[in-house]
């Protein structure tokens, strides 16, 4: 069965886009903890990051540094902070998440509920900073 992300990239789901290449897929979280709050996968639909292809690997980390500077040009912080944890959704993924420097805020528990219209602005806002 297709993971949820998988699900996303064909499109029987919506999600609020960032940015895609033919290799991998950024698109915001849901539930962030801060706005700008994005994830990033490969396409190819690999359970556990590790277990990805070096290349595969290395250009997944060279595609959220991209994404991670526009989330910063977008949603001013003193950097973001990359989280892999991977349980969740059986598909490899990292989090960018803006930091504001508040200690303990890395934490799915701070996850807030989130309106589409703040997140299609927070999308907007994004892929304007490319």
């Amino acid at each position: 069965m297709s993971s949820i992300f998988t699900r996303i990239l064909k499109g029987e789901i919506p999600c609020y886009k960032i940015l895609e290449d033919e290799k991998y897929f950024a698109f915001l979280e849901m539930k962030p903890i801060h706005p700008g709050h994005t994830l990033v996968i490969p396409k190819q639909e690999v359970d556990y990051i590790f277990d990805l292809e070096d290349d595969l690997l290395a250009g997944l980390m060279t595609f959220s540094k991209k994404v991670a500077k526009a989330i910063q040009k977008a949603f001013p912080c003193q950097k973001i902070g990359i989280m892999v944890y991977g349980m969740e959704v059986r598909h490899a993924h990292v989090h960018l998440i803006p930091i504001l420097g508040t200690p303990g805020e890395f934490n799915f528990l701070n996850a807030q509920k989130t309106t589409p219209e703040e997140l299609a602005s927070a999308a907007e806002k994004i892929r304007a900073s490319f």
